[in-house]
């Protein structure tokens, strides 16, 4: 295993440890309401695009450069040249808003700052040694990990973050682990301020949030699948 896994993993194991020994401390116990609403939908939306973030950036990195000896500069690494710490960054941003008071975001940012601005700058390196002449023109014309508003309605989407049956069908059980625990862990807070009378309306919300998900996913899909066609059948004309 990378030491840069075993590194994430130790991580969250504390994390998980601190917040069970401290629950009231570091989890929200607000009452159902507005305010409390838009953070959980936010937190979850967040989630939704982390994970898909990270399945394009896995699936495309592996696709066109499964041994690294490529430098992949198109897909989600048009977007931003380390899609899959944005994607991780969303994934934990989304936790945070849905299960934690407001200034474990504080502590959540300073963490991953500092994570991976000790991380990052010693990948840039060794690309830069790999790929001495393309990426310090990529470095130049690519943020490092927050994209740019322009830069995003520049295209579609599907563009950004194609998603192909496969990379899905591989990351799935991450996918659904994350989001069920997260889900969990709030419905059961709320269910037991509250009751059930109140959480109906705030789960059908979240119902239809996962649904706009799952059709964002059809869409990148089959949006993929229609670009690799015209591609290839643009190959076979030539």
């Amino acid at each position: 295993m990378k030491t840069r896994l075993k590194i994430n993993g130790i991580i969250i194991v504390l994390a998980v440890l601190l917040t069970v020994a401290f629950p009231a401390v570091f989890m929200r116990h607000d009452s159902v309401g507005l305010g409390e609403e838009i953070l959980e939908i936010l937190g979850i939306t967040s989630i939704l695009l982390g994970q898909v973030i990270r399945v394009s950036s896995r699936g495309y990195k592996s696709e066109h450069s499964s041994q690294g000896a490529v430098l992949i500069q198109g897909g989600p690494y048009a977007l931003v040249r380390n899609p899959m710490y944005l994607g991780i960054f969303l994934i934990g941003l989304g936790i945070v808003l849905v299960l934690f008071n407001w200034w474990v975001i504080c502590l959540f940012l300073l963490a991953f700052v500092s994570r991976y601005l000790l991380l990052i700058p010693k990948e840039e390196k060794k690309l830069s040694a790999m790929f001495p002449v393309d990426y310090p023109a990529y470095k130049r014309n690519v943020p490092r990990i927050l994209p740019s508003l322009p830069a995003v309605l520049r295209k579609d989407v599907s563009e950004y973050l194609p998603i192909k049956p496969p990379w899905l069908k591989k990351e799935i059980g991450s996918i659904s682990a994350v989001l069920l625990f997260t889900l969990l862990m709030e419905s059961w807070e709320d269910i037991k301020n509250e009751g059930w009378a109140t959480y109906k309306e705030e789960a059908l919300t979240i119902i239809v949030t996962i649904i706009l998900f799952i059709a964002l996913l059809i869409y990148l899909s089959k949006r993929t699948n229609s670009v690799r066609k015209h591609d290839s059948n643009k190959s076979k004309t030539h």
